[in-house]
């Protein structure tokens, strides 16, 4: 399993960013429609969170395997998949997994939940992706660095620290809590989700894209050449922001 992918640039067509999906590959598919995404061209990069919540979490499977086009970081709900898988159902990972969404797992044979385990298992922690205008990085949550290269370092480090790494890039929500505008330096933009908001955050040059789509909200998509959003940001609304596991 690689901890990190890495994209040269597509030179044929467009690349994407897309949030959260909790499994609503219908919804995101109807986004990408409106947007005029060419499968044969473009290429879709997901901040991961692609299961849980939604009813369209066994389809993770066809996206992950049967889309060329399709490539996602493993987000905290991916994590929680595996951990809970490996540590058994009567685990305490198992638990919090199952209610925060993960009860589709749960219906499953043993032998499906090795399957769909191993898939989300296989995906990497953080993606790279060259532009003509500059290297983008997506990961989950946040990189818990100022700098994208001593993320990296981390992340290969000893194993306490790729482990602590590995967790912050899944799980925290510092630079949005702490409304941090400082950046990440070495790349042109970091992309990412795990907090869900009313519109895209911009702080620095960290994307936070979590739209809710898969609740209440919309997909938002990042085109990677340009940075701009689809749905154009509105100035005039604030991303308000509810914290979820």
């Amino acid at each position: 399993m690689s901890q990190v992918k890495r994209f040269a640039m597509n030179t044929v067509g467009r690349d994407f960013a897309v949030g959260d999906i909790h499994g609503h590959f219908t919804r995101l598919q109807s986004a990408l429609d409106a947007a005029g995404f060419d499968p044969a061209a473009d290429r879709l990069f997901s901040v991961g969170d692609l299961v849980d919540r939604g009813p369209e979490s066994l389809d993770v499977d066809e996206w992950i395997l049967r889309k060329p086009w399709f490539h996602a970081v493993r987000g905290n709900h991916e994590q929680m998949t595996v951990d809970s898988h490996t540590a058994g159902r009567t685990s305490d990972q198992c638990g919090m997994h199952f209610i925060n969404g993960g009860a589709w797992f749960y219906g499953l044979s043993s032998v499906e939940q090795d399957c769909y385990a191993s898939i989300l298992e296989d995906l990497p922690l953080a993606i790279e992706v060259e532009t003509a205008q500059g290297l983008i990085g997506i990961v989950h949550a946040d990189v818990p660095r100022g700098s994208w290269y001593e993320m990296l370092k981390a992340l290969a480090g000893p194993a306490a620290e790729a482990d602590h790494t590995a967790a912050m890039l899944q799980w925290s929500r510092k630079r949005i809590t702490d409304e941090d505008h400082s950046g990440v330096n070495g790349v042109r933009a970091v992309i990412v989700g795990h907090t869900p908001l009313r519109q895209p955050a911009v702080l620095g040059n960290v994307y936070h894209i979590d739209t809710a789509g898969w609740m209440d909200g919309h997909f938002t998509l990042v085109n990677l050449a340009t940075l701009e959003c689809i749905p154009p940001l509105n100035p005039k609304l604030h991303w308000d922001w509810e914290a979820r596991a």
